[in-house]
């Protein structure tokens, strides 16, 4: 009882560290993820705790279960838009992609750690794709905002290119380990992954939304439902042949896309579970490695992360983006941001399962390059989308939001809380100095923890809480007007799109009755939607930019059709 009571005293410890620790981390700009890593180093073997942890059977085990989790929770969270934005290069990237980067880092490894094709290709494999759990972090935790398309193509290649690196690592641990054939078995069982994933997932989201419809469920009971559903799903998907993930992630879109009134319970508890799951990961993975062991082969491995980082993915990135027309400035930062995290580290522990020689190389390799990544590429994120230019304005919001779900409604309800500070546009008006063009109503403020009904007619002043119910739909416009920070979104518009909006359906001689352009060989007739979406051949994306003559045009809105309906104007600036 001592023993188990002390493991209970050390993890407990163990966690509380890491999420104060996120403060520092925050501070410093540093990847929460790293850092969390750093804690389990710290407190593992040959750390300051001493924890002797070398089970790669309950480390695979608990990666498993997080991974999942976090999978989930990504998917819920990637709306229809982005699937139809970015879609298809998100799979080049997670098929081609994948399969580029193997074979260029398993040669490179062959040479750096003098090993066979094989054994080469096999470390490749493990460190071949990006980690889900490494990018959805880090673009939340740094606020990071940036090109639709770009974000979009980057989340759900993160999300969905663990298959592809699944197989090709269980395919060359079966070669290596147990003597399996290397021929058309492996694009088979790709296949069978993917379709067997696919199909999976499908049915096990509208399954879960039906049951959510249908059964008279208390709230507090359907996040549990959803965390033992992807739990469940993913390892049915797996002993049928598919992949797990895969199906985990189909399914997390399927239900945070079904407008289920338990949705918004399901997003914040799992919102804490993807952050449990994290740290739980990374301190496990950290207790894992011991320091010393990473000497043997820090040269060759620093060597390789910078194959992989300089070289493997910039052409892989090149590559598998030829047919989309990706700007060259999209294609460097989705290069940049090929971020790898805990699944090539979980990657790692397959050939030490199966008993293979060397299998401390192959995790002490990735755990290096692993370190390298977060380091390098997780702390220049933000510099970088900033240096490229493919940074936008955040979206202003309420400080709180609680939905009306219990009462039945055909459009969702939310009662919105709005804090007042020094700065606030609103402070020392009143309600009925606003105006609304969204149906709306005030329901009283927070004052000193007091509740001031609206009949008082109250002037808002600092430390103010205003309290209001609106639908969902309306939430972004009403935030314009009340959000602490309204002023500054204001000027970041101002500054990105520029000070002007025009609707996208005018047209190009219209345009040139305010401003002197030259139109070209331009139809004079056509659009402004029509000239963009003309020169991008594709769906446009908020924050797509072209120059027309003297003049920088930039998507501010598009419809769902995928055309500009709004267009900021402004000159060019050398």
């Amino acid at each position: 009882m001592d023993g188990i009571n002390l493991a209970i005293l050390i993890g407990g410890f163990l966690f509380v560290i890491s999420i104060i620790a996120t403060l520092i981390s925050a501070r410093l700009g540093a990847p929460m993820l790293l850092v969390f890593l750093i804690i389990g180093m710290l407190a593992g073997e040959e750390g300051l705790v001493g924890i002797q942890f070398d089970n790669p059977q309950v480390a695979f085990l608990i990666g498993s279960i997080a991974l999942v989790i976090i999978l989930f929770d990504g998917g819920m969270r990637t709306h229809p838009q982005r699937f139809r934005v970015a879609l298809a290069p998100a799979s080049m990237l997670a098929t081609v992609g994948v399969v580029l980067t193997c074979g260029i880092v398993g040669v490179a490894a062959a040479y750096l750690l003098d090993l066979t094709l094989l054994q080469g290709l096999l470390l490749g494999a493990i460190l071949s794709s990006t980690d889900a759990a490494a990018v959805f972090s880090i673009f939340q935790s740094q606020g990071l905002r940036i090109k639709e398309r770009v974000a979009s193509t980057l989340e759900i290649e993160s999300g969905s290119n663990d298959p592809m690196a699944v197989i090709l690592t269980l395919t060359l641990v079966g070669v290596l380990a147990q003597g399996e054939p290397l021929g058309w078995g492996v694009a088979q069982t790709f296949l069978q992954q993917a379709i067997v994933g696919a199909v999976m997932g499908y049915a096990a989201g509208r399954i879960f939304v039906l049951l959510c419809r249908k059964l008279p469920l208390s709230f507090a009971f359907f996040p549990l439902l959803a965390v033992a559903s992807c739990i469940f799903i993913y390892a049915v998907t797996n002993t049928f042949g598919g992949s797990g993930f895969l199906a985990v992630y189909l399914m997390g879109y399927l239900v945070g896309n079904a407008r289920l009134p338990q949705i918004i319970h399901i997003l914040r508890m799992h919102d804490g579970l993807a952050w449990i799951s994290q740290i739980s990961m990374f301190l496990m993975l950290g207790l894992l490695v011991v320091p010393t062991n990473l000497l043997d082969h820090l040269v060759p491995a620093l060597l390789l992360a910078g194959v992989l980082i300089f070289i493997a993915r910039p052409i892989a990135v090149l590559v598998s983006l030829i047919p989309f027309r990706f700007p060259a400035r999209d294609q460097l930062f989705i290069s940049w941001v090929g971020l790898r995290g805990a699944v090539p580290i979980i990657l790692a522990l397959f050939p030490w399962l199966a008993g293979m020689p060397d299998e401390h190389l192959y995790f002490d390799v990735a755990f290096v390059v692993v370190i390298v990544s977060l380091v390098l590429q997780g702390w220049s994120i933000v510099p970088v989308a900033r240096w490229l230019k493919l940074e936008v304005p955040k979206e202003v919001a309420p400080d709180q939001a609680m939905p009306l779900d219990a009462v039945p409604s055909n459009d969702v309800m939310e009662v919105l809380a709005f804090n007042v500070t020094d700065s606030s546009p609103v402070l020392a008006l009143s309600w009925s100095d606003l105006q609304f063009k969204q149906p709306i109503q005030f329901l009283g403020l927070i004052r000193d923890g007091e509740w001031i009904l609206p009949e008082k007619k109250p002037a808002f002043t600092a430390k103010d809480t205003i309290m209001v119910l609106a639908k969902l739909k309306h939430v972004q416009k009403i935030s314009e007007v009340l959000a602490k920070d309204a002023e500054k979104s204001v000027l970041s518009n101002s500054n990105f799109f520029g000070d002007f909006v025009l609707n996208g359906n005018i047209s190009l001689r219209d345009l040139d009755a305010f401003y002197t352009i030259n139109l070209a060989d331009q139809d004079s007739q056509q659009t402004l939607a029509g000239y963009i979406a003309q020169r991008f051949h594709r769906r446009v994306v908020i924050g797509d930019q072209v120059q027309l003559d003297q003049l920088l045009l930039t998507v501010r809105q598009v419809n769902d059709a995928g055309e500009a309906t709004q267009v900021g104007i402004k000159p060019v600036t050398d």
